[in-house]
């Protein structure tokens, strides 16, 4: 259905670093966007582009928006997606990356639908986010939330790690990979698919648990509800990394534990009305083709 309680007044740009179809559609979009007397805040990259010194931080963009307008790829979504978390904006992704497969605004798209998003005519779209502990000794060290995934891997070559699985206080097993996933819905088409993990529908309340080159071949993926809590216990002395959205990340140490649970945030994404899921599957990833 619409989201008709979009009401806009000022809207952010997010853009992609290193852009060049960035650095040319910012200016016109912020013209257009100043003439229907909208206040446009822009972020440090976006700001760059248009020799501007008022660039804001991206939690200062998404805090003082009523809308946010990412430019780039998929990577510059999950940027923006965690730099929203607590301000429940919509974000309105525009595809000027390769696969794009969240940004599902096309370039030659943009004005077309920003006005029916302007006007709330357009669908928004609660993407479940993940909430990641690491706790040491007992204590809580580092709190992290994620749109896509969690991803423990090894930060030595040619090692095995072995990673102790709890869900929900019961022991599941102990997996001896080269790493593990644990993937959202919105995550399930990105990491862990390549790593052969399940598509998962983003209505589905659910995280998937992939293994990553496991050394057992019957460690196969698994799909939880998402009211579990995940616990996972590393046992090797710094060999292990711990990645939120392949972005942003912290070396564990030996006895730490991560906990993975369902965050209390949840990421907005406008979407097209007549985009389906099914049919993204089939012009980015081929689906069905032969």
């Amino acid at each position: 259905m619409p989201d008709q309680s979009i009401q806009v007044k000022t809207v952010g740009i997010v853009s992609k670093p290193r852009s060049e179809s960035a650095i040319n559609l910012l200016p016109p979009l912020i013209a257009w966007l100043k003439q229907r007397d909208l206040m446009v805040l822009l972020d440090e990259q976006s700001a760059t582009y248009v020799c501007s010194s008022d660039g804001l931080e991206r939690k200062q963009v998404a805090q003082q928006s009523d809308l946010v307008v990412v430019l780039g790829g998929d990577g510059t979504l999950l940027s923006a997606a965690r730099a929203s978390i607590g301000h429940d904006v919509p974000l309105f992704a525009v595809n000027l990356g390769g696969l794009g497969f969240l940004t599902a605004i096309q370039v030659e798209d943009l004005y077309p639908q920003l006005e029916l998003a302007l006007r709330g005519a357009l669908q928004t779209e609660q993407r479940l986010m993940l909430c990641a502990e690491i706790q040491r000794h007992g204590e809580i060290m580092d709190t992290f939330d994620g749109l896509n995934d969690l991803v423990l891997a090894k930060s030595e070559i040619a090692r095995i790690i072995d990673l102790e699985v709890y869900l929900d206080g019961n022991f599941v097993c102990v997996y001896k990979a080269d790493g593990l996933i644990i993937a959202t819905p919105t995550g399930s088409t990105g990491y862990s698919l390549s790593a052969g993990g399940p598509i998962v529908l983003p209505t589905v309340h659910a995280f998937s648990i992939t293994p990553i080159c496991p050394h057992t071949l019957t460690n196969r993926p698994v799909i939880v509800p998402d009211s579990s809590v995940i616990e996972i216990g590393v046992r090797e002395e710094g060999s292990t990394y711990m990645t939120i959205d392949g972005q942003v990340g912290k070396l564990l140490q030996s006895g730490d534990r991560v906990v993975c649970r369902k965050s209390q945030f949840c990421t907005r994404l406008i979407r097209p009305a007549d985009l389906l899921f099914f049919d993204v599957l089939r012009e980015k990833l081929k689906w069905g083709g032969r």
